[in-house]
């Protein structure tokens, strides 16, 4: 039963697993006064205090909430696409707990006040926590770079500039310097738009074939290259947004090895779905960066399993019927993912492909570190940041049941096993699903 009131909370005969310590056990987590009591075997109703509320958990998963780490909410200037309340109710069906905005809205996230913004709505409207990154230049205009220091004193947990990439060398490089200094993340979107053009979807066969104009894995991994070289440069620590093909995952690895602050993140996505899925020009597939070959998706999956990629993200991206409804070549690229990102990752595991708590890492632990939240984790003491998931529940995606604003998924109708049962956020039981 949902509540407002802080209960204690035991989740008794549990899964638990926490990739913070690798621990994959049976047992109990408890919940008191809003952070994680204890997390062991054989808790058991005598050893709660009274007033708890228990919840058999029949063996289901415990593990920590998920932080996605690259959403778009509409607020402020694009609230017919999403809200912090739509996409917060969204994020709790999905066992999201918090929630990274980025800056691309209107005005974007480029101003100290414009962060105090977004902190005051996600306290009133909100359901889970929400933090923006603020803007890496001013208007995401790419030529003078945002106050990082204020913006980063004001609660911005990292800097980007959404799906647009900095293509001058020089300020990308000063941005680099400047965040150093400030200890702050760089995240950027590795996309060079002058090498991708008019491109639609994945350049290649396929493509030709549909009539597409194509977008080379080039211009991605030529924009990484460069990156690369200004964090050598600079010492700065970079994240790339989202990576989508082999030749990528070459230049990470060659800068992890090389003793760099580097990281990265692929989508749920890319990691699950490739071109061959645009079909009959199916809109609701066309994103930036395209979905690639099957070959790309299988070398981000083998990526994700060794600790290659760091983190996987929803991608999340609402855009209306208005824009979606069009000709693949002119409909807008993105699509909602938040309330299907664990589900649709669960794939992977049920594939073999990936082990649970590897997964769980990269959906909770590593974003957790990466931008100081203190979630991620299952520790005592730790916030009661909690999901509680049924790996084997299956069921078939219906957008109209989404809790989006808008309906651009490219989940619909698919068959998917596993799903977030019960959400609690700061120990507070925020959503059931019944």
């Amino acid at each position: 039963m949902l509540s407002d009131r802080q209960r204690p909370i035991l989740l008794a005969n549990a899964r638990i697993v926490d990739p913070s310590r690798d621990l994959d056990f049976p047992g109990d987590l408890l919940i008191v006064d809003g952070t994680i009591r204890e997390a062991k075997r054989g808790i058991g109703a005598a050893g709660v205090p009274e007033g708890t509320d228990i919840v058999e958990c029949r063996g289901r998963i415990v593990a920590p909430g998920l932080v996605d780490m690259r959403a778009f909410v509409g607020e402020p200037g694009a609230e017919g696409r999403e809200t912090i309340s739509s996409a917060s109710q969204a994020a709790v069906a999905g066992g999201v707990t918090t929630i990274i905005c980025q800056p691309d809205t209107q005005p974007a996230i480029d101003d100290p006040t414009i962060v105090d913004f977004i902190q005051r709505r996600a306290r009133d409207t909100g359901m889970v926590h929400v933090h923006p990154m603020a803007a890496l230049t001013k208007g995401l205009q790419g030529q003078e770079m945002t106050e990082i220091g204020l913006l980063k004193a004001a609660g911005a947990v990292a800097f980007t500039d959404g799906a647009r990439s900095v293509t001058n060398s020089q300020v990308m490089r000063r941005a680099l310097t400047y965040a150093r200094d400030f200890g702050a993340l760089i995240v950027h979107h590795t996309e060079d738009p002058d090498l991708t053009g008019e491109g639609v979807m994945n350049e290649g066969e396929f493509a030709a074939r549909l009539g597409l104009v194509g977008a080379p894995k080039a211009a991605e991994t030529i924009m990484l290259e460069r990156d690369i070289r200004l964090v050598t440069l600079t010492g700065g620590r970079y994240h790339a947004a989202s990576l989508t093909c082999a030749e990528s995952l070459d230049v990470l690895r060659r800068a992890k090895d090389a003793g760099l602050h580097v990281t990265a993140s692929a989508s749920i996505n890319h990691l699950t779905l490739n071109e061959i899925d645009v079909g009959p020009y199916r809109t609701f597939f066309k994103l930036s960066p395209p979905l690639r070959a099957e070959d790309d998706r299988r070398a981000l999956v083998a990526a994700l399993a060794e600790g290659l990629i760091d983190v996987v993200v929803s991608d999340h991206n609402p855009q209306d019927v208005e824009v979606k409804r069009l000709p693949f070549a002119e409909a807008a690229a993105g699509a909602i993912g938040i309330e299907t990102m664990l589900p649709a990752s669960l794939r992977l595991v049920h594939n073999g492909e990936i082990k649970l708590i590897t997964l769980l890492k990269a959906l909770s632990t590593r974003p957790a570190e990466l931008l100081g939240l203190p979630g991620g984790t299952l520790r005592p003491g730790a916030p009661a940041d909690v999901v509680v998931i049924d790996p084997d529940a299956p069921w078939i995606v219906d957008r109209d049941e989404l809790k989006s604003k808008c309906r651009n998924t490219p989940f619909d109708e698919a068959r998917l096993q596993g799903r977030a049962v019960c959400t609690i956020v700061a120990g507070r039981t925020v959503y059931e699903y019944v």
